[in-house]
């Protein structure tokens, strides 16, 4: 009887959402049953599996108030749970090894699996997130213009201004940001998590950036989820240059385009370049690193990207060639060459989904053109100095 209850129940939540949302259910269920498997070395598994199947259907409501802030204190445990539940699927093995090893009984190891992936889910969401660095990558340009052998680009993306990723911590990015000192900021985009109720926040943070070329910016996907027009309005107010299939020559020598959002079948490469002078070496901004084979075979010299975030989760120390992004796309993170053309993906400093990094730090990328071999580049981290000038202190912490 309880059964024929709870079971209509389940099935109009999951018909009630969208495909998209189902996937993400179905991704989710899969989760909960590595918690439930924890859960059962320390209760009896019904209680396991309830509790799994509450998680489960939690994940709906918890997704579809779009991360607007109305439950924070409810939705930030439970994305840390919801990201433990997928670390466990790994760590719990582990931890059968090491009990065996060990010859200790293997009842608990599943639930001490589950607890150190629980701690790393909160590291992730309390305190890696909010832990940005500055990152220097060089890029050298066959071709470039001599006097543009040092160029400085300071580069910021996937913002994702809301509640889990407040205006305090957006100001304080633009300030690390400005303070480099760089000749040309750009921003490629997703400053929004969703929705326009942060819209006003997100100018504000643009309008806060600083270099002496100015600001330039491409839309996101999450741009346009709402009101994108009010959103171009108000960052162009502030004095930011929003490229949407567009380009501009900040300097004699040097031109810089930006295609529109690809996801909302906006974008345009051949209207963005087509201004493209004789000899000039070209930048190209664009959200997503899709698009980075196709500006290669039009002699784009340089395409900055992001949206990825790097995977979000990955194994330290190892960020670019293990991370979530890599199982589904070839270009995640960091720096690709094809040919003469070079590729940057940003980490991004906001989050999309659960409000978790783990193995992937935020970071401000500054950019330095130089003359020379393509083949020849250079990335590193800013001195540690530098790291705690833009991270969270008792007066700046978002």
């Amino acid at each position: 009887m309880r059964n024929s209850t709870i079971s209509p129940y389940v099935l109009r939540v999951v018909l009630r959402v969208s495909k998209f949302m189902r996937r993400l259910l179905a991704l989710t269920a899969v989760g909960q049953a590595a918690f439930a498997a924890a859960a059962a070395s320390v209760v009896p598994w019904p209680v396991a599996v309830v509790l799994a199947a509450a998680a489960t259907i939690a994940f709906v409501p918890v997704a579809n108030r779009g991360l607007r802030g109305e439950r924070h204190a409810v939705d930030l445990p439970y994305f840390v749970h919801w990201t433990a539940s997928f670390l466990a699927i790994a760590l719990a093995p582990l931890a059968l090894v090491l009990f065996a090893l060990l010859h200790r009984p293997l009842a608990p190891a599943p639930a001490i699996g589950y607890l150190a992936a629980l701690a790393i889910a909160a590291y992730g969401a309390l305190v890696r997130r909010r832990w940005t660095r500055v990152q220097r990558v060089d890029v050298r340009i066959d071709g470039l213009d001599p006097r543009f052998d040092g160029y400085r680009i300071a580069h910021l993306s996937d913002l994702h201004i809301g509640p889990f990723t407040p205006r305090a911590w957006g100001l304080r990015w633009a300030r690390a940001a400005s303070a480099l000192d760089c000749d040309l900021a750009v921003v490629t985009g997703d400053l929004v998590t969703q929705g326009s109720a942060f819209h006003a926040d997100i100018a504000d943070v643009v309008g806060a950036i600083r270099a002496r070329d100015g600001v330039l910016l491409v839309m996101g996907n999450h741009d346009y989820a709402e009101a994108p027009e009010s959103l171009v309005a108000m960052l162009e107010a502030r004095g930011a240059r929003v490229l949407r299939n567009e380009s501009v020559v900040p300097r004699a020598g040097l031109f810089v385009a930006g295609i529109d959002d690809r996801w909302s079948r906006r974008a345009d490469m051949d209207r963005a370049l087509e201004k493209r002078p004789d000899g000039a070496s070209a930048i190209l901004l664009a959200h997503d690193p899709v698009d980075f084979e196709a500006a290669a075979a039009r002699g784009v010299d340089l395409v900055l990207s992001g949206h990825t975030h790097g995977g979000q989760i990955a194994l330290p120390l190892a960020a670019r060639r293990f991370n979530f992004g890599r199982l589904h796309r070839r270009h995640t993170l960091g720096f690709y060459r094809k040919g003469r053309s070079a590729l940057v993906v940003h980490p991004g400093l906001g989050t999309s989904g659960p409000p978790v990094r783990v193995g992937v730090a935020p970071a401000i990328l500054e950019i330095t053109l130089r003359r020379g071999d393509p083949s020849g580049r250079r990335i590193s981290s800013g001195p540690r100095a530098r790291d705690r000038a833009c991270s969270p202190s008792r007066r700046a912490r978002g």
